[in-house]
């Protein structure tokens, strides 16, 4: 499943290639889907390169290869609304007299939380919401406050036991501590799970994986949308 940007470029290097036998350039590609900046488009290539969709010749300049057509991939629905933007239906963590009685086949209390769309354990992709979606949760595993759940994409939070395809345990929040994990909202529309670091007026989003680098910004360019509190995970 893909973003709608991601989408969007991955047919206009597809129809470049086709009709001119080279990928376009950073600054055609910026172009072609209005974007701002040619970082913009570092991320989505990166992205369509975890997933399969891409892969760069690194020895050849413009050299991008589609692997995976674009024509059949299904879109997030509102890839574009940031996760600040979510209305979920909301879990309180005060469920010892709401959940008396419920109970699932290992005698614990569980609830249905919301469960959005992929969040990049690598670089940041952008926010997705799938509104449908929703994911049992133990009651002991939560505690006050709002809840919902996110899928991980990519490796680079491997060495903190977070894997590609895990589901992720968010308490909804704009604080966290340092060495915090947590859901990190740049730029108002792009989100990522990283280790949060203050330094002085920089926020630095550290990977737990020596192949991902951190990245460093702005305070005002970063704001945090809640911290991980527990991971679900099917074998």
């Amino acid at each position: 499943m893909l973003t709608r940007k991601q989408h969007e470029l991955l047919i206009f290097i597809e129809k470049h290639l086709s009709e001119t036998g080279f990928s376009p350039s950073f600054e055609e590609m910026k172009e072609g889907l209005n974007l701002r900046s040619k970082s913009g488009i570092h991320r989505l290539i990166s992205a369509l390169e975890e997933r399969g969709f891409l892969k760069r010749r690194h020895n050849r300049a413009r050299a991008l290869e589609v692997t995976r057509p674009p024509e059949d991939q299904q879109i997030t629905p509102a890839a574009h609304q940031p996760l600040s933007s979510f209305s979920p239906n909301v879990i309180h963590g005060d469920f010892g007299a709401r959940m008396q009685g419920v109970r699932t086949g290992s005698d614990a209390a569980a609830v249905q939380l919301p469960l959005y769309g992929r969040i990049a354990a690598g670089l940041p992709i952008e926010a997705v919401r799938d509104g449908g979606a929703h994911i049992e949760v133990p009651v002991s595993m939560l505690g006050a406050g709002e809840h919902y759940a996110l899928e991980v994409a990519g490796d680079s939070m491997i060495d903190a036991g977070i894997l590609d395809g895990d589901t992720v345990i968010i308490c909804r929040g704009d604080a966290a501590e340092n060495g915090q994990i947590v859901v990190a909202l740049v730029d108002e529309g792009e989100v990522t799970l990283k280790r949060l670091r203050r330094r002085g007026a920089s926020i630095a989003l550290e990977p737990a994986n020596p192949r991902h680098e951190t990245r460093i910004f702005p305070a005002d360019r970063v704001r945090v949308q809640g911290r991980l509190i527990g991971l679900m995970r099917n074998y």
